[in-house]
């Protein structure tokens, strides 16, 4: 047997709590702005800022753009709104809870 997980109660094979953390998500916002010289920049606000790095980093790979993570905000270079939200339902966020404005 295993160690346990000390959330959950669950052998830590099985845990679900990062699962359980996704679900139990608040909403995402997903927009587009200008910035300097009329560059436009898509933030995504409302991630866990524990693995803000991590998301950040998945993202610039999936959409193959730069970007920087801040004070709990993703900023990526360029206009993404409509591929990241597929991106975020494959990394395990429901659906429902992502808005695109």
């Amino acid at each position: 047997m295993g160690e346990i997980c000390h959330k959950c109660g669950l052998p830590k094979e099985i845990c679900a709590c990062e699962a359980l953390e996704r679900e139990g998500a608040k909403r995402i916002k997903v927009y587009s702005t200008k910035k300097k010289f009329g560059k436009l920049v898509t933030l995504i606000e409302g991630l866990e800022e524990s693995e803000l790095d991590k998301i950040t980093k998945e993202l610039k790979r999936g959409l193959a753009c730069g970007g920087t993570s801040k004070d709990g905000i993703i900023f990526l270079q360029g206009e993404h709104r409509e591929k990241i939200k597929g991106l975020l339902k494959r990394m395990g966020y429901p659906e429902d809870s992502i808005d695109v404005v």
